[in-house]
């Protein structure tokens, strides 16, 4: 007996790959996860207690707590994003939000533009769910070149794509110019726009853009966010998933016989809790962006390129000129200096020839890597 072929057809992440071959070397510094390494917000720890107190711990509906749908709705609000409680489903984090949505709307060889480099969990559900996918590989700064994308939208004739900004990996954010040219491309096309935007609580700019500002967009759009991230709650799992109502109940009905519902008494912390986790997470975000300095700071000494991002909390360095593969260059520096950074291979096509260092950890560790760092590029300079 075998399994079946779609899941024989993927791996595991090309990230925990890697991070497997961390745990085998013993006293390894490792700057490979995106996790954050703050406490939970105080007030969620709060909650989450008084939730096990009022007994909270049985079946929600299945789209969530009305209060939590009615937060989300209201924090969107601030990014000009608009979805009533009615067109949100809260999730067992992003990863079951993103799941429950190519469930719902992959049919077998359907094709999905999926952003090289990118996430690599949109590629693997795409597979799992029949569907084909199809790469649009990001400008240079990790843009994205509308041209080409036009042309591969008439060629390939999709039946969804993946925007994700703030990026994983490359940090970078959606510009203004590029999100209205993405409009443009998209507002007569007959496309799912599957916007996935985990990292939006932490970005360095005033300015937020995203297609699901759009109201034009909106029977298109599907929206995937959660609270992993900005709360430093990733071991939580709590997410959610905003669409029309024409979608938002497929959407529900896949993510109900998947999980039911997400976790009730994380549900209950976070909508008590939010306002002022809201304001310990912004503390969480002006410590990301020191970090970010002194590593952007750090690889310019250093001689290596790399785009300063503008979300998230990693970096996505070029390491073309030292002509080796991104696997054997962090492969070297694991063996050589015990010090653990992401291949940019792990993260599709688009990501050979650059690393992801994540600085979702403590200075004195990003202080050590980037020492370390410096050592190796000198011994390979030799």
């Amino acid at each position: 007996m075998n399994l079946s072929d779609r899941v024989n057809s993927i791996e595991i992440s090309g990230i925990r790959q890697f991070y497997n071959k961390v745990r085998k070397v013993d006293g390894a510094l490792s700057l490979t996860l995106g996790e954050p390494d703050f406490d939970v917000p105080s007030s969620i720890k709060k909650y989450m207690g008084e939730a096990l107190d009022k007994n909270i711990t049985h079946y929600t509906s299945n789209e969530g707590l009305l209060s939590l749908r009615k937060k989300i709705s209201s924090y969107l609000d601030e990014f000009k994003i608009h979805y009533d409680e009615e067109e949100i489903c809260v999730t067992v984090g992003g990863s079951e939000g993103l799941a429950s949505v190519f469930g719902a709307i992959i049919n077998p060889e359907d094709k999905v533009l999926i952003p090289s480099p990118g996430y690599p969990a949109y590629s693997a559900l795409t597979k799992l769910y029949g569907g084909e996918e199809v790469l649009y590989k990001l400008k240079e700064d990790f843009s994205i070149d509308v041209e080409k994308l036009r042309k591969l939208i008439e060629e390939e004739k999709p039946k969804a794509i993946v925007i994700s900004y703030p990026s994983n990996p490359t940090g970078a954010t959606l510009s203004k110019n590029n999100c209205v040219e993405l409009y443009e491309l998209l507002k007569d096309k007959e496309i799912f726009i599957i916007t996935d935007e985990i990292y939006s609580g932490i970005v360095y700019e005033e300015e937020y853009n995203s297609l699901a500002q759009f109201e034009e967009l909106k029977e298109k759009t599907i929206y995937v966010s959660g609270f992993s991230k900005l709360f430093s709650m990733t071991g939580l799992r709590l997410g959610y998933v905003c669409a029309s109502p024409k979608y938002i109940k497929g959407i529900i009905k896949y993510h109900q016989y998947n999980v039911s519902c997400a976790h009730s008494v994380t549900q209950y912390a976070v909508a008590e809790g939010f306002d002022e986790a809201l304001q310990e997470s912004k503390k969480y975000v002006g410590e990301f962006r020191k970090r970010r300095d002194y590593i952007i700071e750090r690889l310019k000494d250093m001689g290596m390129e790399t785009y300063i991002p503008g979300g998230a909390f990693y970096v996505f360095p070029s390491i073309r000129k030292y002509g080796m593969s991104s696997q054997d260059f962090c492969e070297e520096f694991l063996n050589q200096y015990k010090v653990a950074i992401v291949p940019g291979d792990a993260f599709s096509s688009g990501g050979e020839g650059f690393v992801r260092i994540s600085y979702a950890y403590s200075m004195d560790q990003l202080k050590d890597g980037m020492d370390k760092l410096e050592k190796f590029l000198k011994h390979l300079n030799k």
